[in-house]
């Protein structure tokens, strides 16, 4: 598992990237970064380091994760100080698809966390 790549796309591995912020090692220094660790957390199918970088106010109760679903790809389309623009590619047993999305992070008792996003088309 250490030596295991990092499922938001980056050359590090997954402990070395995303990791650390799933184990709260670290913080996400920007929403670039923590837009990384979430897709990365939905990756791996850890819901509690996704509701706690989740806004309260409009964090869900819990979070599903879709049977036969593979998070498979991430492109980062544009990031600025608050905003990051993505599209995620996935596989399901149906084929594959893709979730573009412009995010919205805010800076919270000193870390980010994801506000909301539109999802496109």
């Amino acid at each position: 598992m250490t030596l295991d790549p990092c499922p938001c796309g980056s050359d590090l591995t997954y402990r070395a990237c995303c990791g650390a912020l799933h184990v709260g090692a670290r913080l996400a220094e920007t929403p670039e970064e923590l837009m990384r660790s979430r897709y990365s957390a939905f990756a791996k199918h850890d819901a509690d380091y996704l509701l706690r970088t989740w806004h309260p106010r409009t964090r869900p109760a819990d979070v599903d994760f879709e049977d036969g679903l593979t998070w498979i790809g991430l492109e980062i389309v544009d990031a600025t100080d608050r905003e990051v623009e993505f599209v995620a590619v996935y596989q399901t047993p149906a084929g594959m698809g893709a979730l573009s999305e412009r995010s919205r992070f805010e800076r919270r008792g000193g870390r980010w966390v994801y506000v909301d996003g539109d999802v496109a088309g």
